[in-house]
């Protein structure tokens, strides 16, 4: 009897895991006959549920992926779009500079030539297209030669002060020597007293009034002017003005600044001189 039991009970595991497993085969048969709504069978329902999980997570990652690329593709266009930019900024700055440096030198031009027409004497616009190197000689040269009536020994000014004087002219270009070249030379007094003296250059953009007495009143800022003596410079026009003054033994040492900016000549006016029967005419007596 006891015999029995022990085999009973060892026999109930199995006979429960036959009957369950019996259970899951008829419930899955059943499901798949059983439709639910008369559209899909109830086992389909059931694979859908078990499914929908790892369907969703596949559908996040593509999502997500399908997102990561639209991000990428639009980052792209971003940075395609910022360097157009860019590029336009870069165009519009440089067409800005552009307009400014014409408006500046068509001020600069009509200054230039207003100047010209209140002078009482010829001249000619020209332009600087060069300079000579090195600081020993200073010497720039324009655009303008004997084509255009020049000769050598003509002012050349422009509206703030002069220049220097043409020194070799060419068929179309013209050197001129700076009055800041130590053999350059003009004549010019002192804007109050009227004390003549003799410019010359003295190098690094600067000149020296020589010839001037110590007793001579000088004021440091006072103007020199242009005395025509020289027969090259008309008379009254700008040279610079007085910034160091220093006796010597006879003669004071004056240093004088430039009028003219001579580091940064663009366009200048060659004075020319009279034809013969305009002088004639201006020296003729006036009949009344």
């Amino acid at each position: 009897m006891r015999a029995n039991s022990v085999l009973l009970l060892r026999m109930a595991p199995a006979v429960t895991g036959t009957r369950v497993g019996m259970m899951v085969a008829q419930l899955l048969v059943l499901s798949a006959q059983i439709t639910r709504n008369q559209k899909s069978r109830l086992i389909q329902v059931w694979a859908v549920a078990a499914l929908d999980p790892f369907e969703r997570a596949f559908h996040g990652v593509v999502d997500g992926a399908t997102g990561a690329v639209r991000t990428s593709r639009d980052l792209w266009h971003a940075q395609q779009e910022n360097r157009e930019l860019q590029t336009q900024l870069v165009a519009a700055h440089a067409e800005i500079q552009k307009l400014t440096e014409q408006a500046t030198e068509a001020q600069r031009l009509r200054k230039l030539l207003e100047f010209k027409e209140q002078l009482p004497f010829p001249a000619i616009a020209s332009e600087v297209i060069a300079t000579s190197p090195g600081d020993a000689s200073k010497a720039i040269y324009i655009d303008k030669g004997a084509n255009d009536g020049l000769t050598s020994d003509l002012a050349v000014i422009t509206p703030t002060g002069i220049v220097g004087k043409t020194i070799a002219v060419f068929p179309r270009t013209a050197q001129v020597l700076l009055i800041t070249d130590a053999s350059s030379g003009a004549a010019a007094a002192l804007e109050k007293s009227r004390v003549q003296g003799i410019v010359k250059g003295a190098g690094l953009n600067a000149c020296q009034l020589n010839y001037v007495m110590n007793e001579a009143s000088v004021e440091v800022g006072e103007r020199v002017l242009t005395t025509g003596l020289d027969q090259i410079y008309p008379k009254g026009l700008p040279v610079g003005e007085v910034t160091e003054i220093r006796e010597g033994n006879i003669y004071k040492t004056i240093k004088v600044k430039p009028a003219a900016e001579l580091d940064r000549l663009e366009s200048v006016l060659v004075v020319l001189k009279p034809r013969s029967s305009e002088l004639q005419a201006r020296n003729a007596p006036s009949r009344h």
